[in-house]
Parts: C-alpha cells; sequence; structure tokens
C-alpha cells in the first residue's frame, strides 16, 4: 500500500484552528494537464473517483509548538478543530499533517487563513454560480466534465471581475482581502480541479466546503446531485465561525440556493449582507423570486441577474 496525504485549505478564529483533509491507500489525483487530449482528461476525471480512502489511520498535525494527535473516519476523513490560546497574525499559515497507517507514513504542508479584519465575508457556490456546468442537465454536465479539460471549461462574463470587487469591499490596504469561501454539492473528488481552474481564471484564493467524497465510477454519474443539505450545514458553520462578519452569499436558481439561502437569512438577519443569484434559464423562477421576497423582508439586499453586470452595478451601488 502507497499511502497518500490530502490536505484542504483550512480556516482559523481568534480561538480556534479547523483542518481537513483525507487519506488514501495510493497517489490520489492531484493535477491536470491542460493540453491533454479529452479521452486523456477523462480517464483522469474517473480516476478521482476510483481512490481508495483508509480508515482510522493516525494523523498528526503540528503547528509552531502545537501538536494535536486524531484519526480519519471511516471514508478517509478527518476534521479537526483546535483551541489555540496564542495570537495569529491575519493571513495565509503554513503548518504540517503526517498521516500513518500499517507501518507507512506520508507528511505533507498544509495552509489555513485567518481573515483580515473587516466589514464582509464573502460564500459562492461553484457550479452555474462562476463555473458553468449545466447542472440543470445531468447528461449535459457528466459530458463536459469528461471531455473538457480545465482550460476549456468556462465562467460566466464578469464573474471573475465581480469577485476581485467583492474580495476588496471595504479594503483600503492592498494587502488585505476578504474572507472568501466556496461551498459546493460537488464531492472533495474534485478539490484540486477546483482549485486549478480558479487558480487559472485568477479567481481570489478561498477555502473550499464540499461534499463528501465518493469511491467508485458508477458514484461519477452522480456526482453533485443528492441532498444539498451539506451546504446548508457548512454555510452555517462559517457564519457562526466568524460572528463578526457580514456574508454575501452566490448562487444560482438551477438547484436549492434560493431556499437554502433565505433559511440561513432567517436564522442570521444581522450577518447576512447580501443575496446575490444568477437566473441560469431563460425566465425568473417564481418559486425562487418568492424566496428572494422573504429574503428582502428581512433587510436583506437581494439581486436575481442575468448577467455579471447587473451584479457588479448592484454591488458598487449598495456596498461599494
Amino acid at each position: 500500500m502507497k499511502l497518500d496525504l490530502k490536505i484542504y485549505r483550512s480556516y482559523a478564529n481568534e480561538r480556534k484552528i479547523v483542518v481537513c483533509g483525507h487519506v488514501f491507500r495510493r497517489r490520489a489525483q492531484d493535477t491536470f494537464n491542460l493540453n491533454q487530449k479529452w479521452y486523456r482528461h477523462a480517464k483522469t476525471v474517473l480516476k478521482m473517483f476510483r481512490i481508495q480512502t483508509v480508515k482510522n489511520a493516525k494523523v498528526i498535525f503540528q503547528f509552531n509548538d502545537l501538536t494535536v494527535k486524531t484519526s480519519t473516519l471511516n471514508d478517509g476523513y478527518f476534521l479537526m478543530t483546535i483551541p489555540y490560546e496564542k495570537s495569529i497574525d491575519s493571513g495565509w499559515h503554513t503548518f504540517s499533517i503526517t498521516a500513518e497507517s500499517n507501518n507507512e507514513s506520508v507528511q505533507k504542508e498544509g495552509e489555513f487563513v485567518k481573515p483580515f479584519p473587516g466589514e464582509y465575508g464573502v460564500i459562492s457556490d461553484i457550479d452555474d454560480t462562476f463555473l458553468i456546468s449545466h447542472s440543470g442537465n445531468v447528461f449535459k454536465k457528466l459530458y463536459v466534465m469528461l471531455t473538457k479539460n480545465i482550460e476549456k471549461r468556462h465562467v460566466f462574463d464578469g464573474v471573475v471581475e465581480h469577485y476581485r470587487l467583492l474580495n476588496r469591499l471595504g479594503r483600503k490596504d492592498n494587502d488585505t482581502n476578504n474572507a472568501f469561501f466556496y461551498v459546493s454539492s460537488s464531492e472533495w473528488n474534485l478539490y484540486d480541479f477546483i482549485v486549478q481552474f480558479t487558480e487559472l481564471h485568477k479567481f481570489p484564493k478561498a477555502v473550499l466546503q464540499l461534499k463528501q467524497i465518493k469511491n467508485g465510477v458508477s458514484d461519477f454519474l452522480l456526482t453533485g446531485g443528492g441532498s444539498h443539505d451539506h451546504k446548508y450545514h457548512k454555510i452555517n458553520h462559517l457564519v457562526e465561525f466568524y460572528p463578526e462578519l457580514r456574508f454575501v452569499l452566490l448562487g444560482d436558481d438551477s438547484q436549492k440556493d434560493a431556499f437554502i439561502y433565505r433559511d440561513l437569512s432567517k436564522i442570521f438577519p444581522n450577518n447576512i449582507s447580501t443575496v446575490y443569484l444568477r437566473q441560469t434559464g431563460k425566465h425568473q423562477n417564481k418559486e425562487v423570486l418568492k424566496a428572494l421576497q422573504e429574503i428582502e423582508k428581512l433587510g436583506v439586499r437581494v439581486c436575481y441577474f442575468k448577467n455579471s453586470e447587473e451584479a457588479i452595478n448592484h454591488t458598487k451601488e449598495h456596498l461599494g
């Protein structure tokens, strides 16, 4: 067995550090050749869904003079919420994780962010919010995933400009930016694909929160589907973790974002600043409109837009 370790971008506040990742039985796919043929790309994608995780692997976290030990869950996932009483500077910090199982070990470095003090945090969905994914058409979505490599996948016009604008809200110092999170119903299998894609298009650097990992090719057919409850719970956690921030939520009308954001706005009426929802069809969804009207009644700003230019203008007018 060749042990491998994947550490995901993690995060901290004034009191705690949260780190997470997976331990695998063999090397996990972590790079994508931008120029490879479609069939090689398809093989790479399918390989991501054929991984084997390691349960009960020993995991050792080290940061400065702090060492904390735990073990992986049944799906090879580890999640550590670590109290930390010493002062941590704002920005990105490096730590190390060592994984051990069956007399094998592997060590890698990870990073966590402590947001700079400010008013805003940003939480965005991924598929059909900024990455064109065709979530409403399962067969088209799978076809695009298998045949289009990273450089051939597309974002909506103007979306990068909008996200960079949101990243700078309330900022005068060029060295600081807002807390940014991408929360999606895509599985952890797609983590490296998403990271490379966002880096290629120069999106704000963000912490990702994805769905439970899958480990079979048959699971690939259901990728991004099923319940979206995890998005609600993970956003709920982030808002509670950073109570001093007012969050901007971005999503689209192809799935359940409007209803998740409505419920969160009711629970955190003073912590949700604005909801941006992309219209993915020819016409606005009537049920989505009702949900957004409920959000507006709470005093939360709403923008239901077809083109990113509308969202940009809304941000400049109401948040800039």
